[in-house]
């Protein structure tokens, strides 16, 4: 039997219809990474307090979650989570629209990388910072807002773009569960052709993923590079005896 050869011109005339459903793939990725970064702070901010129970807990979270694959979480959100509601408040979840279980499940995946990429930059600014600012009449809550966090988010920064460009390839798996994304949609276009031009439909996606990884690879380039260009600007000599945040924070005030 003679082998199809691989046809080029499918690849381009099935991604107009592939970026139909771009829209569903990048809203399952924002939510996720809006909703998991703040779930993550809560992780970090409860292993990092002085409550041992919450410690525990929010680390024991936070390893189950790492060694979980995101396809098993998938299903268990899917499936398991509707049984779950049902027998607590006897509410049937069934009917919700299925990016919202793709959410939830990257949630939690999300917000447990997060919670370590968030501790290890917080531990990593010189807590010498929050005494000083202490010291000069901040508040412990706005010694922490406006002194060690955004320092911290200049650390975590190239963590969180790898972690966000990994979740947008993991949201892939979403389709799995019927939800018509970017690969759902790339499977709905092969069914309908009766299984041919598979490898030509994948490569079409996989170009699409390349073109979305790329250009956020260099969205977070930039705001790396303004932001650690902004801090060397304020930065002066005498920078290890006085913080340039907390400086900054000690002329605004004096104003």
């Amino acid at each position: 039997m003679e082998s199809r050869i691989f046809d080029f011109s499918v690849i381009w005339n099935v991604i107009p219809r592939l970026l139909e459903y771009l829209d569903v793939t990048l809203a399952v990725c924002f939510f996720s990474v809006l909703f998991g970064s703040l779930w993550g702070i809560l992780l970090a901010w409860a292993k990092l307090g002085k409550n041992p129970i919450l410690s525990v807990l929010a680390t024991g979270y936070i390893y189950i979650m790492r060694c979980t694959p995101a396809i098993v979480l998938l299903f268990l959100v899917f499936y398991g989570l509707p049984q779950l509601i049902s027998v607590l408040f006897h509410y049937d979840i069934n009917g919700f629209h299925r990016a919202i279980f793709a959410i939830i499940t990257f949630v939690l995946l999300f917000g447990a990388y997060m919670a370590e990429v968030f501790r290890a930059a917080y531990s990593a600014v010189s807590h010498g910072q929050y005494e000083a600012a202490i010291t000069v009449g901040l508040s412990p809550f706005k010694a922490v807002l406006l002194i060690m966090l955004p320092q911290a988010v200049v650390i975590a920064l190239p963590n969180f773009a790898n972690s966000t460009t990994n979740l947008l390839k993991d949201s892939a798996l979403a389709y799995t569960i019927g939800l018509i994304d970017l690969i759902g949609a790339g499977n709905l276009i092969i069914a309908q052709n009766y299984g041919a031009y598979g490898v030509e439909i994948y490569t079409a996606c996989i170009l699409i993923y390349w073109v979305i990884v790329f250009l956020l690879e260099r969205l977070f380039m930039y705001v790396e590079n303004k932001l650690n260009k902004d801090r060397s600007l304020a930065e002066t000599p005498n920078s290890q005896k006085s913080p340039w945040l907390t400086r900054f924070w000690i002329r605004k005030r004096e104003a």
